[in-house]
């Protein structure tokens, strides 16, 4: 994920993969730490190792804390600034994978949706109200009421939306042989698209 590259203040705010990993998130720590396994790994077996970097994989029916954040009627934003972030489509994020095994990649390299929307864009794409939010404490109270309509709000996702989220992928077409078909707002619009679940009835046995 392109959480490993952090949100530190006065660091990249569109890091390309010659950007060091400066995780500020718990989440972020979490993946520099496979990262560095994984490259011992490939030292000591001498074969290569591709750090697939994603933006936030947000689709229908994938399971995914800002996508589930994305979805409340109300949808909490930043007051103080109202920062941008790229997505990427589950079905861009498989094939990123596929190629990367299939080309041998060897070192780090970022696989983002093209563009970016903001928190309270991407609310109002959805028909969703923004509510504008400032402060620790309200933060605070925010995150726990997203908590109980079954949005919990990690720290990496808190950090997205007070600080943004984007990274330069433009070496994906050529170290992965394609670029995410999905665009960030496309990715966005599908999500809203995603019908509510309907829960049939069984049919009743005939007699």
């Amino acid at each position: 994920g392109i959480e490993v590259y952090g949100r530190r203040r006065g660091g990249p705010t569109r890091p390309d993969e010659d950007a060091p990993a400066d995780p500020t998130s718990p989440f972020g720590r979490s993946l520099a730490a496979a990262e560095a396994v994984a490259a011992d790994a490939a030292r000591a077996a001498r074969c290569t190792v591709a750090l697939v970097r994603m933006a936030p994989v947000v689709g229908p029916h994938f399971p995914s804390p800002l996508g589930r954040y994305l979805r409340l009627p109300v949808v909490p934003v930043s007051a103080a600034a109202d920062p941008p972030f790229s997505l990427l489509h589950q079905e861009d994020a498989a094939a990123a994978l596929v190629a990367a095994l299939d080309r041998a990649v060897d070192g780090p390299v970022n696989v983002v949706g093209a563009g970016a929307v903001t928190a309270s864009q991407a609310a109002r794409m959805g028909g969703r109200a923004p509510l504008p939010v400032g402060g620790p404490l309200l933060w605070r109270a925010a995150r726990a009421l997203a908590e109980v309509a079954g949005a919990p709000v990690p720290d990496h996702v808190h950090e997205l939306l007070a600080r943004g989220r984007t990274a330069d992928g433009g070496r994906a077409a050529d170290l992965l042989g394609e670029a995410p078909a999905t665009s960030t707002p496309e990715v966005v619009k599908a999500l809203y698209e995603w019908a509510t679940v309907t829960y049939l009835r069984p049919v009743e046995e005939a007699a």
